[in-house]
């Protein structure tokens, strides 16, 4: 029997991986399997980068975590660093370790900060994996449905007096939590114009705006952000997965004012790996290694000559529903009764060498692959997906 508990809900697809590198999960038997996966979105810069393995082992040689009342330089420039990628550079930061601490965290403050009760959400998001983030209640929020805006032809520039939007009690709300189109896993593209007027509702009304930026932020879309698609300005950031790019640090960052009303209302939060020396360090690390390797531009072309391809093989499948996505978060969405159906396709696709994402409950294979992917790895997967989807063993 094995001794892990069971209970992330997915099939565990390969349990030898015993080294992972670059773009490469390695094997026990040699196998090298490419991930498209990046770790579950995390590792944006690939596996066992070699500028963070540096910084990661020179820390460990010096303070990996310390506590509340003493710590080291690297939280401040870390947070500077973090806030200067951001709309407010001035702003206050924190770091935490988890995407659905950061994202919770985030949302309780701008409730805190607003002043009240009720959040505004759109249907089919992903937050958090608890607390009120994790549960989206019907007596704490109000869910926007967005799918009618989406054959909307007014969609790019919404209609201010669009009954839809008059339906709102937006004098109610006082938080609204966008995640730009991550849509836990299903890659769900909201249109512009319904997010930016929500967002500009809420503000009129005294409210904040809160962007969950743990999967879509820092360069999987093709920008630092995916807020920046929508051409935003948030209140408070949360971070995650690729701010570690591995390793479990996260980050809420929010605008100066509500930093400074959070402090004088005396305001606590505290646990026990905030602000960590190691987590710090490699957060500092990942912000800069994008910078230099110039990831975030690397992502917008490379995910653009992606999408070109798997556009080419779904005009050459009629199992093919959709392909859609932004930079390198990318989806290939199936017909519900295709042939080969999507078991298949993804068993075929491991078994040649490429770890792609699955979600059945939407027909869907998903492709969140390093920003360092290379073109000659993408052509490879898509040749496979094209053998695969026509029915080759």
């Amino acid at each position: 029997m094995r001794p892990i508990l069971d209970c992330t809900g997915y099939e565990l697809w390969r349990d030898d991986v015993v080294h992972a590198e670059g773009v490469y999960l390695i094997t026990a038997g040699g196998d090298r399997i490419v991930d498209f996966e990046s770790g579950v979105w995390c590792a944006g810069l690939g596996h066992a980068h070699p500028r963070l393995q540096t910084v990661m082992h020179a820390q460990l040689d010096r303070a990996l975590h310390l506590g509340y009342r003493v710590e080291t330089a690297l939280a401040a420039e870390a947070a500077t660093a973090v806030l200067g990628t951001l709309p407010f550079p001035d702003g206050k930061c924190v770091f935490l370790a988890s995407g659905s601490e950061a994202v919770e965290l985030a949302t309780q403050i701008g409730r805190r900060t607003s002043r009240r009760t009720f959040l505004l959400g759109l249907t089919g998001a992903y937050l958090s994996a608890y607390g009120t983030t994790g549960t989206m209640s019907s007596n704490e929020w109000i869910l926007f449905d967005w799918a009618a805006c989406a054959e909307c032809p007014k969609n790019a520039d919404c209609d201010p007096g669009c009954p839809r939007l008059a339906e709102i009690p937006f004098e109610r709300i006082g938080t609204f939590v966008f995640e730009p189109g991550n849509s836990g896993g299903f890659v769900k593209l909201p249109p512009r114009g319904p997010v930016r007027a929500l967002a500009a509702r809420v503000a009129d009304a005294g409210g904040v705006l809160v962007v969950d930026e743990v999967t879509t932020g820092l360069g999987r879309t093709g920008a630092w952000y995916g807020f920046q698609h929508y051409d935003l300005r948030p209140d408070l950031v949360a971070l995650g997965k690729g701010l570690g790019n591995g390793y479990p640090v996260s980050a809420v960052a929010m605008r100066r004012s509500i930093g400074a009303d959070l402090e004088a209302s005396g305001f606590h939060y505290a646990q026990s790996h905030q602000n960590d020396p190691l987590g710090s360090a490699v957060a500092m690390e990942v912000l800069a290694v994008l910078r230099d390797e110039k990831l975030v531009e690397r992502s917008a072309r490379v995910g653009k000559v992606f999408l070109r391809e798997l556009i080419t093989i779904a005009s050459r499948h009629a199992a093919v529903r959709e392909v859609r996505g932004r930079g390198l978060m990318l989806a290939m969405e199936l017909h519900p009764d295709s042939r080969p159906a999507l078991h298949d396709v993804h068993r075929a696709l491991l078994e040649r060498g490429f770890l792609v994402g699955c979600k059945p409950a939407a027909n869907l294979l998903r492709f969140y692959p390093p920003l360092v992917i290379g073109e000659d790895e993408i052509r490879g997967l898509v040749a496979a997906l094209d053998l695969v989807l026509g029915g080759a063993a």
